[in-house]
């Protein structure tokens, strides 16, 4: 029987000065990257969203190191020292709570500003609940848009997912579980009869992947009030081929039985176009007379 090579002893080489974006794991903890660890192990300062978290992660694989909280309220405190100790040829590793930084978690204006003053940005490459979810969803990979949290609120959600429908790439949002089924529900009403797939405890031990219809999934009674954050991803629409003579004539239509707002948007599901641009060429048609 072949055996696996036995896994290489963190390295001791010294790290080259800068600041290491590292990704660490969503849920199953040798999901870590052995140049993850050996960065963890040789900085000399390691950013995180929540200390509490990254020192368990640390804990884990023996590691001590010097952790400092960065999130969306101490960022603009900690900038500038952490900028003063890369001008000293510091190694700092940014890490965020699971997953790669910087997705839907603090640290864009950091790298920004790091890079603005000529310091090193590594990028130290491993889990992704966007890309892990989008390898097992079954739906198009060649072109996708992560669309990060949708609002909270209803009205808004609807705003925002109004302005992706006529995107033709899969569509990538996280939600948490408290508003997974109002979501979904909000989506099926916007984008239509889509395909999607919910992913819920990726690489955890109660891991669930559903795929269906939209419809289908925002009916689902497993996802009424799940625990925890999941990756939403729905499929594009069908490809538009309607000319502007198509879609004057469908919302004419539909103008004859629905006030002007109504039409819209059966034709934005229909055909797959924003609703906004359609309710203002439907005024204009029932202006015409």
């Amino acid at each position: 029987m072949a055996r696996h090579p036995p896994i290489p002893a963190l390295s001791d080489a010294p790290l080259a000065p800068g600041l290491y974006v590292v990704a660490t794991p969503i849920g199953n903890l040798r999901d870590i990257t052995l140049r993850a660890l050996d960065v963890l192990a040789g900085a000399d300062l390691v950013l995180a969203e929540d200390t509490r978290v990254t020192g368990k992660l640390l804990a884990a694989y023996g590691i001590s190191a010097k952790l400092q909280r960065y999130d969306e309220h101490q960022a603009e405190q900690a900038r500038p020292r952490i900028l003063a100790a890369l001008a000293e040829g510091g190694r700092v590793a940014l890490v965020s709570d699971a997953g790669t930084p910087l997705v839907s978690d603090p640290g864009y204006r950091l790298v920004r500003e790091v890079a603005a003053e000529g310091h090193a940005v590594w990028p130290i490459p491993g889990a992704s609940a966007l890309l892990a979810g989008l390898s097992a969803a079954g739906l198009p990979t060649d072109r996708f848009l992560f669309a990060g949290f949708p609002p909270p609120k209803s009205a808004a959600r609807r705003t925002f997912l109004e302005g992706l429908a006529g995107v033709r790439a899969t569509l990538v949002f996280f939600e948490g579980g408290s508003r997974l089924a109002a979501s979904l529900a909000d989506m099926a009403a916007v984008l239509g009869a889509r395909e999607a797939a919910v992913c819920r405890e990726l690489t955890k031990l109660y891991e669930t992947i559903v795929r269906g219809t939209l419809a289908e999934l925002a009916a689902d009674p497993r996802f009424a009030e799940p625990k925890g954050e999941l990756v939403i991803l729905v499929g594009p629409g069908r490809e538009q081929e309607a000319t502007a003579a198509d879609v004057d004539a469908a919302l004419a239509d539909a103008l004859s039985r629905l006030r002007p707002a109504e039409a819209a948007a059966e034709v934005a599901k229909a055909l797959g176009l924003p609703r906004r641009d359609l309710y203002r060429r439907a005024m204009a048609l029932k202006s015409q007379g």
